[in-house]
């Protein structure tokens, strides 16, 4: 962040009138009592926060997050009972005689948080009235279908759907009415989601208002939304969005349009920096981005608001500006940004974090930061409950909080050590942020990430002119638009540098540490967390933590890095755990290996090649065009030498074969076809094409019964890859070779292990080790359990990454084992 942290008051001096300080004579020179000497005082006796409107924050975010989980009914005598406990405890304490000052202090601490309890249960009790309605509820139990008449909310957001079906749009909207053939026209203004195929939906702006058709479906709870749509066909739009909106759409095109002539990966970031447009992003960038802490420079957040408020606040000061015509004037940029970035949920909660720092500039009074965020905090909670349970805001408070409370405490400590002014709030932002918001990162992601803060202190010189630059570039677009690439084209190098810092942050070898997910793991690092800083206040712990966690790092990194147990030694074949789909890797030597398949996702493929240290690729192959298959090729070609790339004659699906000519043509990676009679030898790897053995039409699925059908041979041990091939390719196999051909030591499953298996084709290959590449929950019904049974039965030992992770298969002496990664550890099993 840019933004600089407020000087912690020390003294301040005042005029003291005469014979106001009893004890001194007047008019005695010098002397406090005198007419007119100045008196100074320690503002800094009592530094401690006023944590009323904190517990008021706290408690109404909590009691929100609770009662969304809950129902109505439970909130109202939430409310009741804490509204009496409050009424008591307000008036135990103000009778205020023979009561001890901290009781009074600390009792009062307690009242305002029982207050919270009342207003976060009530204004969440209101809305889950509305959420429970009985009437949609039973029309989204029963599936209804409906017409209905809504609001968009914010903007579209693309989620992938499942391997081999189209993307899927997520439209977050607030419904007027809708329409059941049996009950009518029922107004209920409740919040629900539409899930849209038809790219009808992806221009939307918030606030449009448009009438659509389609089925409901029950909403998974703990949020206010009160069921899915799942939409036939493109809406029919009703009216225009309001100027606000049209206008954001405008400078944002114009951002996108200035920033086309630039190189793909800053192109595509330096809108998500300005205004949180990822459209362009590069997936590659994306995940970089995430492994190294970075993702919220991706998102419209506090940052970006204390960069553009900052510069305002800069020239405002520069032109000796009072503290209320500053406060103003960085008011009015406050709104022209939050009509830029577009005035959705995200952007006004972002506004109104960076509105905390106006408040306090405005009264001339840092300390009253604390306060104006917890005031915040509780008018945002109570206007809308569901930001309780929003992991953006979450980050946004703890950012916001970490800068207010520790970053100060921090950069003055040092600067009490002799470290420059603008290196110490250059040092403590970062480190504040990251460690406040380590918690939920680490509950979201289940890792805590090392690289986090020096990757986040490297990029805080570029954040500010790269965000001021794309700002000034979608300003000037509509009235200027060779300014606006020349401003974009200047904002690319500082985003350039962000790119290089996340890609090589990202290559860190053990950069990540596991951890508990879930609200359990966010909930423990938190606790630890606090501990932490209440214990730093004694000096002999302040000492004594960077000395256990230099002897931590120096003790533990080498042994990850080294011994760290994946990839396991000796191994031979390994299966990534992508998702639902397939990457098979066999090593060649150091660093080099063969893939075959690609998996669905870019990110899961590059990470599991990352971590068996795949660097050079001299061969890809893709088992045929599906995009469980081919989807993640861009993680393969991801940062890695590629020698050629192979495909199947059969050239369906059109979309699989036109992705794997982009990306490899990208990637200046020759592809060609390959059929029957082809062979590969690199090293102890050896590759033979069984099938198919002549092309196959007609059948339950041409795309998979064309697959290439491979046989490997590494260190004497035989490996079958049948890709997708189902029953009429594996029956065509079966009657054409010898059943020598295809006995196999190890099989990869096909089809993750789906029913359309030919029972003959597994008891011939009779493997010792059977190995199934398959997502988690997916709706397939894979792997089918009377194929797993087979296998078992022929003395196979079954194992599935959606269960066990990566897989490994090693070779000890002339024994198989199967080596599992999970999150924490690595397990041996024999084969």
């Amino acid at each position: 962040m840019s933004a600089r942290l407020a000087p912690a008051p020390t003294t301040r001096t005042r005029r003291e009138p005469a014979g106001s300080q009893p004890g001194y004579e007047p008019g005695q020179p010098g002397q406090p009592g005198q007419p007119g000497a100045l008196v100074t005082e320690s503002v800094a006796q009592d530094r401690s926060p006023d944590l009323r409107l904190a517990s008021v924050a706290v408690a109404t975010w909590l009691s929100a997050l609770a009662m969304l989980h809950l129902c109505a009914r439970t909130g109202i005598v939430a409310v009741a009972v804490a509204g009496v406990a409050a009424l008591g405890a307000a008036a135990y304490l103000a009778r205020g005689r023979g009561r001890r000052p901290v009781v009074v202090r600390y009792g009062w601490i307690v009242v305002a948080a029982l207050l919270g309890v009342v207003c976060g249960s009530a204004a969440t009790a209101a809305r889950l009235g509305v959420r429970d309605a009985p009437a949609l509820a039973e029309l989204a139990r029963s599936g209804a279908p409906v017409d209905v008449e809504l609001v968009v909310r914010d903007d579209p957001r693309a989620v992938a759907g499942a391997p081999g079906r189209p993307a899927m749009l997520l439209v977050s909207a607030e419904l007027d009415w809708l329409r059941d053939p049996a009950r009518g026209r029922i107004e209920i203004p409740a919040r629900i989601l539409v899930l849209a195929s038809d790219q009808g939906w992806r221009d939307l702006l918030p606030g449009q208002r448009l009438s659509a058709a389609g089925r409901l479906q029950p909403a998974r709870g703990g949020d206010l939304t009160a069921a899915v749509l799942s939409a036939d066909g493109a809406p029919v739009r009703i009216g225009e969005p309001s100027w606000t909106q049209r206008a954001a759409g405008t400078l944002r095109a114009g951002l996108q349009r200035a920033c086309l002539p630039l190189a793909d990966e800053p192109g595509g970031l330096l809108p998500g920096l300005v205004v949180g447009d990822t459209s362009r992003l590069l997936p590659a960038v994306e995940d970089d981005f995430l492994t190294t802490g970075m993702t919220h420079l991706n998102a419209v957040s506090g940052a970006n608001v204390a960069i553009v408020v900052g510069l305002v606040l800069l020239c405002a000061r520069w032109a000796r500006a009072g503290p209320w015509l500053t406060a103003a004037i960085c008011a009015i940029a406050l709104v022209g940004f939050v009509i830029l970035a577009r005035p959705s949920p995200s952007v006004v909660r972002a506004a109104t974090m960076g509105a905390v720092g106006l408040l306090a500039l405005a009264v001339g009074r840092p300390r009253a930061a604390l306060p104006a965020l917890g005031a915040a905090i509780t008018v945002l909670v109570v206007a809308d409950p569901e930001l309780a349970g929003d992991a953006g805001f979450a980050l946004s408070v703890l950012a916001t909080g970490g800068l207010l409370l520790v970053a100060p405490r921090w950069r003055d400590r040092l600067r009490g050590r002799g470290v420059p002014a603008g290196l110490a709030e250059a040092l403590a932002i970062p480190a504040a942020a990251q460690l406040t918001c380590a918690p939920v990162v680490a509950g979201l992601s289940g890792t805590i990430s090392l690289v986090a803060v020096p990757a986040n202190l490297l990029a805080v010189p570029a954040i500010a002119p790269a965000t001021v630059l794309g700002v000034a570039a979608a300003t000037v677009s509509p009235v200027w638009p060779a300014a606006a690439e020349f401003a974009a084209w200047l904002g690319s190098w500082p985003a350039w540098w962000l790119v290089l810092v996340a890609r090589y942050g990202a290559r860190v070898p053990a950069g990540t540490l596991p951890w508990l997910d879930g609200v359990g793991g966010g909930l423990l690092l938190g606790a630890l967390t606090v501990a932490l800083l209440v214990a730093a206040r004694h000096p002999l712990v302040r000492r004594l933590v960077p000395v256990v966690v230099v002897a931590v790092v120096v003790g533990a990194l080498p042994v990850r890095l080294v011994a760290s147990g994946w990839p396991p030694s000796g191994w031979i074949f390994a299966v990534c755990a992508v998702g639902q789909g397939d990457t098979a890797v066999l090593p060649i030597g150091a660093g080099q290996a063969v893939v075959v398949d690609a998996g669905p996702d870019p990110s899961a493929t590059d990470r599991c090649l990352r971590r068996l240290g795949v660097r050079s690729v001299p061969l890809v192959v893709l088992s045929h065009l599906h995009a469980d298959h081919v989807g993640g090729l861009d993680g393969v070609l991801r940062g890695r030498r590629i020698g050629e790339l192979v495909t199947p004659e059969w050239g369906e699906p059109a979309g699989g074969r036109a992705l794997v000519e982009r990306a490899a043509t990208a990637a200046g990676v020759p592809v060609r076809s390959i059929g029957p009679g082809w062979r590969y030898v690199a090293g102890p790897v050896e590759l033979t094409l069984l099938g198919p053995p002549y092309p196959m039409r007609g059948t339950r699925s041409d795309p998979n019964n064309n697959s290439l059908v491979l046989r490997a041979r590494v260190g004497g041990v035989r490996i079958m890859l049948p890709g997708d091939a189902e029953e009429e390719e594996q029956r065509a196999l079966l009657d054409l070779l010898p059943a020598a051909d295809l006995r196999a030591e190890v099989l990869k499953v096909a089809h993750h292990g789906s029913a359309y298996q030919d029972g003959d084709f597994l008891d011939v290959v009779d493997p010792a080790v059977a190995l199934v590449p398959v997502g988690v929950g997916n709706d397939y019904g894979h792997p089918n359990p009377a194929v797993l049974a087979r296998l078992t039965r022929n003395g196979a030992r079954v194992l599935r990454t959606d269960t066990d992770g990566d897989l490994a298969v090693v070779l000890r002496d002339t024994r198989l084992a199967v080596v599992v990664r999970g999150l924490d550890a690595t397990d041996e099993r024999p084969g």
